[in-house]
């Protein structure tokens, strides 16, 4: 075994491929006594701010995604592979990896492409039910494939796989916060249910319409209300919430950056259905109602919380049908708390509190090998 471990980590455009890799980062640090990590990502996309932000380097490729309709900026995508399969190829023989690792996203696929080509063991993570096509794509070389739910070998050689479920943050995994605590935090009453409306870290700007033109529905029934909006709509849900009745049950925020306090106030929670979303939700045990962003590649969002509904560990309202569906849906969940206390059993089923460590140990194995 190497004295130093040299490990490439590549996944970005999305916190949902970005966090779950500082995860995996983190958890690599502390499993080895000396390790050098350099990530790798897509120049101009979030990743070259937030993984620095974490604490570790990392090198951009010229590389995007392929416009799925006739645009221009497809004509550059062709120079634009060559170019990252050349530096991707560079970096892994100046690194001298040991392994290397995708969560996803555009860089991932020539840099797990070219270590595989070089024989550096290699390892993605594929959180959605449905893969993107970088990952589908990165399937056929890489040494392994992590995996959040069954069924996966529909899409990845079978022996390839292993179900890890997806990375959470420490903070979530390990809810140490009271309900108490979390419903002072947010100047909350006790006694009264709390629904937590998350969009992820943009907001979603058709579910924030619907909740602000049925907020005196929602509200009407003595609840209390979390809505984290995104930057878009905050004016708007503002605006809403001055013109309801019931303007002191409602805490608006552009972004939450207490989660943990946010989810331990819950007691139901409205979310699209992103891999991190899901996860946090799983981990959390709290019911929840999907409303899956329809222009999500291959339509995963909506894949990924038919899972959770097939099992009984969630509800889901389309988007189109949201107007119609979501607050009728939000209503009668807060009154049967039997059926909340079922999904809570039923998420129980979807838990993998261990799958960062898994994911490393996965890692190591492919090391030693």
């Amino acid at each position: 075994m190497p004295e130093k471990y040299n490990i490439l980590v590549s996944g970005g455009g999305t916190g949902g491929h970005i966090f779950p890799a500082v995860a995996i980062a983190n958890a690599l640090q502390q499993r080895l006594n000396d390790v050098n990590i350099l990530f790798v990502g897509a120049k101009g996309k979030m990743e070259m701010e937030k993984v620095p932000q974490a604490g570790y380097p990392i090198q951009g490729l010229w590389i995007s995604g392929l416009q799925r309709k006739v645009d221009l900026r497809n004509l550059s995508f062709p120079f634009k592979v060559i170019d990252s399969l050349n530096k991707a190829g560079k970096i892994v023989k100046r690194f001298k990896a040991h392994a290397a690792i995708g969560t996803g996203g555009y860089a991932s696929g020539p840099l797990l492409y070219m270590a595989s080509r070089k024989k550096v063991p290699t390892l993605i993570l594929e959180q959605n039910s449905f893969p993107g096509i970088t990952n589908k794509m990165l399937g056929k070389t890489v040494d392994k494939v992590c995996v959040a739910y069954d069924g996966m070998d529909k899409y990845f050689p079978g022996k390839k796989i292993t179900v890890t479920g997806s990375p959470v943050r420490k903070e979530i995994l390990d809810l140490k916060v009271s309900n108490t605590e979390a419903l002072d935090f947010f100047q909350l009453k006790s006694g009264k249910p709390v629904l937590l409306i998350i969009g992820g870290s943009q907001g979603a700007k058709r579910i924030n319409e619907v909740v602000a033109e049925k907020l005196n529905d929602l509200l009407g029934t003595g609840m209390q209300i979390i809505w984290q909006t995104g930057k878009l709509t905050f004016d708007m849900a503002k605006q809403a919430v001055v013109e309801c009745g019931f303007k002191d049950r409602v805490k608006v925020h552009e972004f939450i950056t207490r989660m943990d306090m946010a989810y331990a106030a819950s007691d139901l929670i409205i979310s699209r259905a992103g891999a991190i979303a899901i996860a946090e939700i799983i981990a959390v045990k709290k019911p929840a109602i999907f409303v899956p962003l329809p222009s999500a590649a291959e339509d995963h969002q909506t894949k990924n919380a038919l899972t959770l509904v097939k099992g009984h560990a969630a509800l889901m309202v389309k988007e189109s049908e949201a107007n119609d569906k979501l607050a009728d849906s939000v209503i009668g969940m807060m009154k049967n708390t039997s059926d909340r206390l079922v999904m809570v059993q039923n998420l129980k089923r979807f838990e993998h509190p261990d799958a960062t460590e898994k994911i490393v140990d996965e890692i190591m194995k492919l090391i030693e090998k």
